[in-house]
């Protein structure tokens, strides 16, 4: 448990936006032997291993075995965190400061980026004469901040911090007004291309830490654990079935992108490998699973008031099996996972939300308006969820990972009346 927990520091760390994740993750299957596909070439598939990246920003993993079986198992993530991002024509000088136009990306708690160290990532496109370059980049040092009012300027701080997001949030860079975004970046990389466009993003610069040897504390937790849980666990477990890792982006944003959860990437996938396969699509979907895994609310020491009356943990406590309105879980799929966890001795419970709290979809749930398969959303509790700094329980991921690994191994059939284990 403490080598996977301080390998997920380091992912941690180097996923400071959904680009530099993916970027980490194709390293990782790389040193695994995993080859890069590319979406636009026709696929000779045989017993091997292989991902394809869209878009920079998504990536979708899978094996093929020697004893090929009409099933998928598949797990999704997402790459994306909250964060800001940085629009064009960013630079502009007012009151004595150089600063930066930015847009909150997804729902960030806003006063949880306020006061820390602000750095920026993403990915460029640079002119080269009369070519056009894409670069994936990571300034890494701080670079900017967004000062707070001092509590003696606004007394009402402690009782009602109402902030405005195109006032208050917007971050200092420098007090020099001839400065700008694009030479600050040309010269901390040494670029020497014009920067013809860019998807950037502003990100906390803190390390990462295991407090107490509890807790995990650092950027990104949502959904950066839950990514590489998934990550190794599919790594460590190349065996009969066809199984398939899936990271998407944009699901902060509502999944609704090129190369989002609720895009045709993971069909379109799932596709082509039944045709080089011959697999036959529709009995195969019917005998797959796909969980999505992600991040939820953990039972705040505070105010339990913001619990659901029976479904709420703490922290540690194990693997959340979400069962929401909205979700896509229903009793079958709930109750092959808990067969899972139970016959592993992994802690699992369930989660639901009051009801008068509004939660989000999953990335199941954007998938399925693109393909018919049995279906399960699982979570992560954690604390201050889309602040910039958010805190898990150490053991809630190693275990994560343990029935992700477990999930990829079983063998199941699941008929008309029962779900028989092999």
């Amino acid at each position: 448990m403490k080598e996977f927990n301080n390998e997920l520091l380091k992912l941690l760390k180097k996923s400071s936006c959904p680009f530099t994740c993916i970027k980490e993750i194709k390293d990782i299957l790389l040193k695994n032997n995993y080859q890069e596909l590319n979406e636009l070439e026709d696929w000779n598939l045989s017993y091997d291993k292989y991902f394809i990246i869209r878009n920079d920003a998504s990536l979708i993993a899978f094996n093929i075995p020697k004893n090929i079986k009409n099933e998928f198992k598949i797990i999704c993530t997402h790459s994306d965190t909250p964060a800001f991002t940085i629009k064009p024509n960013p630079d502009y000088y007012e009151n004595g400061y150089l600063k930066l136009n930015i847009a909150p990306y997804g729902g960030i708690l806003n006063y949880g980026f306020m006061d820390r160290p602000l750095s920026i990532s993403g990915r460029l496109i640079l002119k080269d004469k009369n070519n056009l370059k894409k670069e994936i980049i990571d300034l890494k040092e701080t670079i900017a901040i967004i000062p707070s009012i001092a509590i003696h300027q606004n007394d009402k701080a402690n009782t009602n911090l109402d902030l405005n997001t195109d006032v208050d949030l917007m971050p200092i860079i420098s007090l020099n007004k001839n400065y700008n975004l694009k030479k600050l970046i040309k010269d901390k990389l040494n670029i020497n291309n014009e920067i013809y466009d860019f998807d950037l993003f502003l990100y906390n610069n803190e390390e990462p830490e295991i407090i107490n040897n509890e807790f995990i504390l650092s950027p990104r937790i949502d959904n950066i654990t839950c990514t590489y849980a998934a990550l190794k666990s599919f790594i460590n477990n190349f065996n009969d079935n066809i199984n398939v890792l899936a990271v998407f982006n944009s699901e902060e944003i509502g999944s609704n992108t090129f190369e989002g959860a609720d895009s045709n990437f993971l069909i379109d996938t799932l596709k082509k490998i039944c045709k080089k396969t011959n697999l036959d699509l529709g009995p195969t979907l019917a005998n797959s699973i796909i969980i999505s895994a992600d991040n939820t609310h953990a039972k705040h020491p505070n105010h339990d008031e913001l619990s659901d009356h029976t479904n709420t943990p703490t922290l540690n406590e194990g693997i959340l099996i979400t069962k929401e309105i909205n979700g896509t879980t229903n009793s079958i799929t709930s109750s092959i996972f808990k067969k899972i966890c139970e016959d592993n001795n992994i802690k699992y419970s369930y989660y639901t939300s009051r009801n008068d709290f509004t939660g989000g979809s999953t990335q199941a749930g954007a998938s399925l308006k693109h393909l018919s398969i049995n279906s399960l959303d699982i979570a992560l509790p954690m604390l201050a969820m889309h602040s910039s700094m958010e805190l898990i329980g150490i053991n809630d991921t190693y275990l994560l990972y343990k029935v992700m690994s477990k999930f990829y191994q079983i063998k199941y059939k699941l008929e008309n009346n029962k779900i028989t284990f092999k």
